[in-house]
């Protein structure tokens, strides 16, 4: 498990129960840069498998029972974190379960023709049958969830289609106050993992014909692809390091985002650093962004051209940074926290100021590297 969009937002659920203990499927302190090491996550059995960035994926078909198989007898509300497998943790008879959802399982659900499309012929009808095997696990589990809080508006119909259930919006948090504005240099820049549903192709492919310098940071297995097609004035960095993003952003003549995210905590980020964002007309984005305000959108999501003439098109300089930073401002931690309690406290049927009762939180495992990611209890 890595420290990326979805551990942050689960650390900012942690912080809004300082005292509920948590739960993963695997726990790497590494990984997360020990932002959970005071709160001793407990692991699922997997986690004496040492799985890696690399080995992890042959141990997907043993998500669902390392989920399930968490022990959480005595816990009268679960808050779970989920864009996998946590939200099909057991808990008690009459335990509430919130599940704060990222997204259904996309391998699984929304890119589930693309995954099997993207294998040779021989692998595709085994990974058909367990990709079944899945969604059949998937729709079970979400029937056991008492609520589902939505990190969108794309995914709260994603949660109704795939699940049959309704949901609340919050949007995830940002933490506003690592970034702010300052002096922009000649960069364009893409902050995303490097998976190949994520579409970096299509920003490097574009900045290739503008000639103009693209800062590409982040990892992930479409890597070495992606390395191949860089032009010139294309810099693949690999990840950096919190300050060094930082940087890059508010440096940055815009963020680029060339897939649908589910809601895109970068772009946020982008705002909160003073910068705009070019990005594809879908998704969260549309939730974010103000179209010649604090960014602008194309509309064909695989053709290069269309982001380079979208890049070409708009002035840049046009955009106010203080409007940017405006707009973040409505994304910040706090507010999160203080949604979800209400939430929460709302589903379990407690007043605000009754007896805490025991309360977990499941820690997710995600990475667009592995594909998978898993909540569990704080």
């Amino acid at each position: 498990m890595d420290l990326r969009g979805a551990e942050r937002v689960f650390a900012a659920i942690c912080d809004a129960y300082p005292d509920a203990d948590v739960f993963t499927a695997v726990y790497d302190p590494v990984g997360t840069e020990g932002r959970f090491a005071a709160r001793a996550p407990q692991a699922s059995f997997l986690q004496k498998m040492r799985p890696t960035a690399r080995t992890f994926r042959p141990l997907l078909p043993l998500y669902p029972h390392a989920i399930e198989s968490l022990d959480l007898r005595g816990y009268d509300i679960v808050v779970s974190s989920s864009s996998a497998w946590a939200h099909g943790v057991l808990v008690d008879p009459g335990a509430t379960h919130v599940c704060y959802c990222h997204n259904p399982f996309r391998y699984a659900w929304s890119e589930r023709e693309a995954t099997l499309a993207a294998r040779n012929p021989l692998t595709r009808p085994p990974l058909r049958a367990l990709l079944s095997r899945w969604r059949q696990w998937d729709w079970i589990a979400a029937q056991r969830v008492d609520v589902y809080i939505a990190n969108s508006a794309i995914t709260a119909a994603r949660i109704r289609r795939y699940f049959g259930r309704e949901s609340t919006i919050l949007h995830p948090p940002v933490e506003l106050s690592r970034f702010s504005p300052g002096p922009v240099g000649a960069h364009y820049l893409v902050l995303a993992e490097l998976m190949a549903h994520k579409r970096i192709d299509v920003a490097i492919r574009a900045f290739n014909a503008l000639g103009l310098p693209l800062v590409v940071v982040g990892d992930g297995p479409e890597w070495r692809h992606l390395r191949r097609l860089a032009g010139p004035t294309v810099r693949l960095t690999g990840r950096l390091s919190d300050g060094e993003v930082a940087d890059l952003l508010r440096s940055s003549q815009a963020l680029i985002v060339t897939a649908e995210e589910e809601f895109g905590i970068a772009a946020v980020e982008s705002l909160a650093s003073g910068r705009p964002v070019i990005g594809l007309r879908a998704g969260g984005l549309l939730e974010t962004v103000a179209e010649g305000r604090t960014g602008w959108f194309y509309d064909d999501g695989d053709d290069p051209a269309a982001l380079a003439a979208a890049v070409r098109g708009v002035s840049v300089d046009s955009i106010d940074p203080a409007a940017c930073v405006a707009s973040a401002r409505r994304f910040g931690v706090e507010p999160f926290q203080q949604q979800l309690r209400a939430i929460v406290d709302e589903a379990s049927g407690r007043s605000p100021r009754a007896t805490e009762r025991p309360l977990g939180g499941l820690l997710p495992r995600r990475s667009s590297r592995r594909g998978a990611e898993s909540m569990r209890i704080r």
